[in-house]
């Protein structure tokens, strides 16, 4: 970890922070450019740069560049630039732009840095794969997405500490180099997290319940009491907890539900479905004790959600891609034995 800097003192950064792992002998942590510095990318950046990796980042917007190197931190407007930096060092490439922007970035990279290791923090892993394949890149990559965010967006809303403790999903999917995929999960231990590995098609089926689907939900809620004066005058946690993720730019959740389209509708379908069967048990005087009841256990469930961690499995080996899924089904956590380096 580097030491905090003194109050007022921006903190190193980029070359000046030291030689990198990568360059110190350390494949399994190369340098580090993170490509969007929203809420996940910016937050990526500082966690990254905190745990002592030579980190740089490219943000569109001149005003987050602006206030990302008034903070210290090594980043540009300049993506061509960026990617021929990164180039040169096979730095490990985070893109962390919503999905309708990837076209772009990825079209950029293959002309700048075809080479190198990709990953990404986009919430859907099928489209964002198949985007990557379009320009050839998909030998170099694999996927990720950080389970973890606020309502807020941009430079400013992140901070280091995001990633502490939560869930980081790698993808494990067919064909994925052992040595990028290694890398990615390293990433994410580094910013705090556990790494998940899971394929990307039964991830976007998984978040289209447990994210996506939230969205709506809250969407829906909150337009259920916006005209009714008396009854927001009255909200309180319930309507406060399930509205939060209202408050995120609708353009992200038009990206994330839209880029997942297909398995945000079944289980929209499914839930639906369990919402009109309340209603009419409602309606003929039947009482909701089927859905109290089941929920009330799910939720207890959930509350209780342990996870293992998986043991003796070292990227590359036989059958490595399909043990890796059927450890992250059963709720496992890959972690890099302690013997081979593992901080």
């Amino acid at each position: 970890m580097t030491t905090p800097s003194p109050a007022g003192t921006p903190p190193a950064v980029g070359p000046a922070a030291g030689p990198s792992d990568h360059a110190a002998g350390n494949p399994d942590r190369p340098d580090v450019c993170v490509l969007g510095l929203g809420l996940i990318g910016g937050s990526l950046l500082r966690a990254a740069v905190a745990a002592g990796r030579t980190v740089w980042g490219y943000n569109r917007s001149a005003e987050s560049v602006r206030e990302a190197e008034e903070a210290g931190y090594d980043v540009s407007g300049d993506l061509p630039a960026v990617l021929r930096r990164a180039a040169a060092s096979q730095a490990l490439l985070v893109i962390a732009v919503p999905l309708p922007a990837v076209d772009g970035v990825a079209a950029a990279i293959a002309e700048h840095a075809p080479h190198c290791p990709i990953t990404d923090v986009v919430s859907v892993k099928r489209p964002m794969a198949d985007a990557l394949a379009a320009h050839g890149l998909d030998a170099r990559y694999v996927g990720g997405h950080p389970m973890a965010g606020t309502a807020e967006s941009g430079w400013s809303a992140g901070h280091g500490a995001l990633f502490d403790g939560a869930v980081w999903v790698v993808a494990a999917d067919d064909g994925a180099d052992p040595e990028v995929w290694t890398q990615v999960a390293c990433l994410a231990e580094d910013c705090g997290s556990v790494v998940v590995p899971a394929g990307s098609t039964e991830h976007d089926d998984a978040v289209a319940r447990v994210s996506h689907l939230p969205h709506l939900l809250a969407e829906a809620l909150a337009i259920a009491g916006a005209d009714d004066q008396l009854a927001l005058s009255l909200a309180a946690g319930s309507f406060r907890d399930g509205t939060r993720v209202a408050a995120t730019d609708p353009l992200l959740v038009r990206a994330m539900c839209e880029g997942n389209a297909d398995a945000v509708v079944t289980a929209l379908d499914e839930t639906l479905a369990v919402l009109a069967k309340a209603r009419d048990a409602l309606a003929a005087g039947d009482g909701i004790a089927d859905l109290a009841g089941r929920g009330h256990v799910a939720r207890r469930e959930y509350e209780h959600t342990r996870r293992s961690r998986i043991e003796g499995l070292q990227p590359g080996v036989p059958g490595w891609i399909e043990q890796l899924r059927d450890a992250g089904r059963a709720g496992g956590v890959w972690a890099r034995p302690l013997d081979e380096g593992h901080r």
